[in-house]
């Protein structure tokens, strides 16, 4: 059997992987690779809550310091939505719960939810808090909304 090259084509090379599993054919597994593509499973899950959590910070600050701009109801359609991929991701795997209370974690999402704030509303940047103003709970609480 020609063994596939996981620079060369990770997706044949991920069925091929899974092939000799199956097989039980353990002597020839990749298992250096194979421990870096289920490490990079957990890192992309993270990224996926990362990303969610950017767009729904930055949709609350729009609230909270754009009040006055006038497509509302497609904050909150945004807001909602994110809440409700974020509470489902983190029932599917409670293991990334314990980023939402990591202080650096936190400041790093902080961080682009206001870069995202910034680009998206064209206020000065000095409108917009360095840490994030409101604790977690209220974040993902369905009916919340900053004052």
């Amino acid at each position: 059997m020609s063994l596939v090259n996981y620079q060369t084509d990770v997706v044949a090379w991920a069925n091929q992987q899974a092939a000799l599993i199956r097989a039980g054919q353990f002597a020839l597994l990749d298992v250096e690779n194979i421990a870096e593509e289920i490490l990079d499973v957990g890192k992309s899950e993270q990224r996926e809550l990362a990303s969610r959590m950017v767009v729904l910070l930055a949709h609350l600050l729009k609230w909270q310091f754009q009040p006055a701009y006038s497509n509302k109801k497609s904050w909150l359609r945004t807001i909602t939505t994110q809440r409700k991929h974020i509470h489902k991701r983190l029932q599917q795997m409670p293991s990334l719960k314990p980023s939402l209370s990591d202080p650096d974690w936190m400041e790093g999402v902080m961080d682009d939810a206001v870069d995202l704030a910034i680009k998206e509303t064209g206020l000065e940047p000095d409108i917009f808090p360095d840490i994030c103003p409101w604790s977690i709970e209220h974040i993902l609480q369905d009916e919340w909304l900053p004052s």
